[in-house]
Formats: C-alpha cells, sequence, structure tokens
C-alpha cells in the first residue's frame, strides 16, 4: 500500500461517499482511507490529516489523493508549503476536480517545476478568493427586523450575547466608586473584556453630560 485517500467534509450536509467515488477513479492500487470533519476555514485541530503527513514522512506513500484542492489547505502559501513538504519524501499529489496536475505529472523538468507553480498559485488565489466572498454572502445574508433582535439568514441570533442588567448595573457601579481604577483592572474584577467595561463607562460619561446641559 502506497496510496492514501484523503476526505474532509466541512458540514453535517455533506457526504463524504460522494467524494470517495470520484477520488477511486484516480487509485491505481491498495489505499488507505483517512477521513475528517472540519470546517475550511480551520486549519488547527486536524488529528487525521497530521497522521496522514506522518505517513508520507515515513517514505511508504507515494500518492496523496484528494476530491479537491481545497480539502488540503484553502490558504495559498500553506497549500504551497504541503506541495514542497510531499516533493521532499517523493509524494505526488493527485486531485479529482483538478486533473490538470496529471498533465503536470508528464512534463519534464525543470518545465514542469515553473507550471507547477503557476496553477498551484492560480489555485490557491481561487480558493482564497471564493472562501471571502463566502465570508460576504453570510454577513449579507444577516437581516434585521424592527424590534427584534438581529439575525442571521437561518434565523438564529446574531453577534455576541447582551449582558443582564443586573450585570451592567454591576459594572456601572464599581466605576462610579472606583474612579481611581482603571477600566483594565475593573475589567480583570469583574471577569469581563476590557471594551465591554469601556463601552458603559462611556454610556456614565453621557449620563453625567446630560445631567449637566439640563442644569
Amino acid at each position: 500500500m502506497n496510496e492514501i485517500i484523503y476526505l474532509r467534509t466541512s458540514t453535517e450536509e455533506q457526504n463524504p461517499e460522494n467524494q470517495l467515488r470520484d477520488c477511486k477513479t484516480l487509485v491505481k492500487g491498495e489505499f488507505e482511507l483517512i477521513k475528517e470533519k472540519q470546517p475550511a476555514f480551520k486549519d488547527k485541530d486536524r488529528p487525521n490529516f497530521e497522521r496522514a503527513k506522518k505517513l508520507i514522512k515515513s517514505g511508504n506513500i507515494r500518492h496523496f489523493i484528494v476530491w479537491d484542492l481545497d480539502r488540503i489547505y484553502r490558504n495559498r502559501i500553506k497549500l504551497k508549503q504541503f506541495f514542497e513538504f510531499c516533493k521532499l519524501y517523493k509524494c505526488s499529489i493527485h486531485s479529482f476536480r483538478q486533473k490538470w496536475l496529471e498533465q503536470l505529472h508528464k512534463i519534464p523538468e525543470p518545465f514542469n517545476e515553473i507550471m507547477h507553480d503557476l496553477m498551484l498559485n492560480l489555485m490557491g488565489w481561487l480558493a482564497e478568493d471564493e472562501s471571502k466572498k463566502k465570508s460576504e454572502r453570510v454577513k449579507l445574508a444577516v437581516r434585521k427586523k424592527e424590534g427584534k433582535p438581529t439575525k442571521s439568514y437561518k434565523g438564529n441570533k446574531w453577534g455576541r450575547k447582551s449582558l443582564s442588567k443586573q450585570m451592567r448595573t454591576k459594572i456601572k457601579d464599581c466605576i462610579k466608586e472606583n474612579p481611581k481604577m482603571s477600566l483594565r483592572e475593573i475589567a480583570n474584577e469583574l471577569g469581563l473584556s476590557k471594551s465591554v467595561v469601556h463601552k458603559y463607562s462611556q454610556e456614565i460619561t453621557k449620563e453625567k453630560t446630560v445631567r449637566k446641559e439640563r442644569v
């Protein structure tokens, strides 16, 4: 066995069996199947991917097969680094959706390296661009309704949870009673972020200004 099929799905809706069926068309012998469920924007905590890298590093793996290059990384620099890693240990990368890789493997040196870097950079840029567009689409899907909290397109509440009335009062009281304490010290005392304490300190300042104007 000198081949790995690596499947990564990012949501519950995706079916890894569809990816597996396509990847098997690139297999030439026995292979080890390695699966992972991890969002595309998260590159950390991928134990199965790290196990695949260890197998490649052992020198026993000659072919690393994926359904799409973005299953490896969507970050262009990290994707290039992984290609360099595989090259070091004489492991070829194959992708069902990027069949041009098979043509690059056939180009004689040094032209294969030139074309390889060019196409890899192009695919990395496209993956990064699509990831950014998806993030923007999610933000645009937020809708606001009069008298109701801001919600996502799925109907879930958007943004940070608001503080309770009791905690807001506690913050204001602490600021008023301890004028010599810094906002950071008050935040540490209450177990909150400095930005949250700063927000309510501004409210106190506004309240004082309003009272002075009325007088």
